[in-house]
């Protein structure tokens, strides 16, 4: 059993997952804000991979790419930092996660990326913009030959059929995205349970994660009525960004996200 089927398998409800951005606030902050997260509560960690038009993300995470690539971050340079991750005992069981954009991992060399993600420890990826007819008759053969999961997002207005096929493809879990925006926006919550609860009755393969809009205890609750777990992006980069402790900032936010 790979490490995201065993986080599930131990943990059926509110696994939080943390997007962070590669080289934010600083460019060496990757290791350490990891190790925060999985010290204070994080199931699985997203890791940003920075990129100049990132179209899925609002714009605290844009400006958080823009900052760690003017930091220096570079694909390279990333998995250098995570060379040794898996060593650390804090991080042996964590999820982790690489997620980006499909022009700097093609300019990488897609199957050396995939082959060194997985020797870094990597568990999945989500490339959103890498098409599920391309993913099936060109990289998904490589993707599973690292070993790694992929991960695909649904949205309210995917089609059942649709849906059904991504999950298909889908390993690890299933991205659904709680609106048709980008990251950090606001979201109907009443909107989004009844997306849920049809994604629900559907009894897919894979567990589902909520994200967009997921910014507090409450949205994070109200997320997990009806599915696995939630992602946290913006609101996390946002507290970080107002460059204060990264234990402390972490501890702080993680703690309100999951308090009973």
């Amino acid at each position: 059993m790979n490490r995201l089927k065993q986080i599930f398998a131990n943990k059926q409800s509110k696994v939080l997952n943390v997007y962070f951005t590669a080289g934010f606030p600083d460019l060496n902050d990757t290791i350490p804000i990891m190790k925060s997260l999985a010290k204070n509560g994080a199931d699985i960690i997203e890791i940003g991979m920075p990129y100049s038009d990132p179209l899925a993300d609002g714009p605290t995470i844009q400006e958080s790419g823009s900052k760690a690539l003017s930091n220096g971050m570079n694909m390279k340079l990333l998995f250098q930092q995570l060379a040794n991750c898996r060593n650390n005992p804090i991080l042996k069981d964590t999820g982790i996660i690489l997620m980006g954009y499909m022009n700097p991992v093609l300019q990488y060399g897609f199957e050396d990326f995939c082959k060194d993600a997985a020797s870094v420890g990597v568990d999945g990826l989500i490339l959103p913009d890498l098409p599920e007819f391309e993913f099936e008759n060109e990289f998904q053969a490589i993707i599973h030959k690292y070993g790694l999961d992929f991960i695909f997002l649904v949205t309210p207005e995917t089609s059942p059929e649709r849906v059904k096929h991504l999950d298909r493809l889908s390993s690890g879990f299933l991205y659904a995205v709680s609106a048709s925006a980008t990251t950090g926006g606001a979201t109907d919550f009443d909107l989004v349970e009844r997306y849920l609860q049809r994604l629900q009755l559907m009894q897919l393969n894979n567990p589902i994660l909520v994200g967009f809009g997921i910014k507090d205890k409450t949205s994070f609750d109200a997320a997990c009525k009806h599915a696995n777990g939630a992602i946290i992006g913006s609101a996390y980069i946002a507290e970080l960004g107002k460059m204060n402790d990264i234990e402390e900032t972490t501890q702080a936010f993680l703690q309100s996200i999951i308090r009973k």
